[in-house]
């Protein structure tokens, strides 16, 4: 199993966005399910959603942990790890 090496990057921070997937507000776009950044709380789309804008984020920011953004859903993942947290 696999242990994630970047828990130094989380921080306590607010969500970006209580309505949805800025990146895909902005441009009109639908989500499947929302992810938050752990480092700066960006919320946006998973990869099952058309525009992948969390791992977008994640590769354009350099910040590797998100949660998930679901009510009733409570994990975290690593995606320079590819994994769990």
């Amino acid at each position: 199993m696999t242990a994630c090496t970047h828990l130094d990057q989380v921080r306590d921070v607010p969500p970006d966005s209580t309505e949805g997937c800025g990146d895909c507000l902005a441009i009109g776009a639908r989500w499947v399910h929302l992810r938050m950044c752990l480092s700066c709380g960006h919320v946006a789309c998973c990869d099952s959603s058309p525009n992948r804008h969390a791992t977008a984020h994640s590769t354009a920011s350099g910040h590797a942990l998100i949660r998930s953004f679901e009510p009733g859903e409570d994990w975290r993942w690593c995606y320079v790890d590819r994994a769990l947290v």
